[in-house]
């Protein structure tokens, strides 16, 4: 009789251990599990901030107009030659960086002069228009911008929005081979509280609209 009850009570504790140990076996299989999942999940986090980081920078450089880096040159400074991109038959004068001087009084609305008139077709919307241009603060003439530092000309679709308001209207009409001058009011620039790095209050440019298309 002692011999079956020894028997029995060894049976019942291999029997728990072996019960103990599936469980320690199955709650190690389900951290590892955790582990894996956990691994991935930091994975797919990573991959989705590289690719809003990329979508941020080139969003960034869609700005046509952003102010160019290191533009130290001053609206004062003396004009200078230049060939690359500019088409042969222009007037000479479109071949010169033009001197941009700061204007007087304030601007309250967009006013567009003509300096040099071209013979070429008239700009519309949904056209594209490929410039030359200087920008500079309307009051104190200092300058910001100008296609002429990269040495390639700028193009641009009229109406599309990818511009500040005042060339989008600015620059309708004129024809190809001209240079004009265009004051336009904070309200159709960047406005008097612009983001960083952008010109605030009224803005200056002159254009060179070397080709309509």
């Amino acid at each position: 009789m002692s011999n079956r009850v020894a028997e029995t009570k060894n049976e019942r504790r291999a029997a728990a251990k072996a019960a103990r140990l599936a469980a320690e076996a199955r709650a190690a299989k389900a951290k590892k599990r955790r582990q894996q999942w956990a691994i991935a999940l930091a994975g797919l986090a990573v991959v989705a901030i590289v690719v809003a980081i990329v979508l941020f920078v080139r969003g960034g450089d869609d700005k046509p107009t952003t102010p160019q880096a290191g533009a130290s040159a001053t609206a004062s400074a003396p004009a200078q030659s230049q060939a690359g991109g500019i088409p042969a038959d222009v007037d000479p004068a479109l071949k010169t960086k033009p001197e941009v001087k700061a204007g007087e009084g304030t601007v309250t609305t967009l006013k567009v002069t003509p300096i040099i008139e071209g013979k070429g077709p008239a700009a519309q919307n949904g056209q594209t228009v490929t410039v030359n241009y200087v920008g500079v603060t309307y009051a104190d003439g200092k300058e910001f911008d100008a296609s002429w530092n990269s040495g390639q000309p700028f193009p641009v679709q009229l109406g599309s929005g990818s511009v500040i308001q005042g060339w989008d209207k600015g620059l309708l009409g004129v024809k190809q081979g001209s240079r004009v001058q265009l004051d336009i009011p904070a309200a159709m620039a960047y406005g008097e509280k612009p983001p960083a790095g952008y010109p605030a209050g009224a803005l200056r440019f002159v254009v060179d609209v070397l080709s309509v298309q």
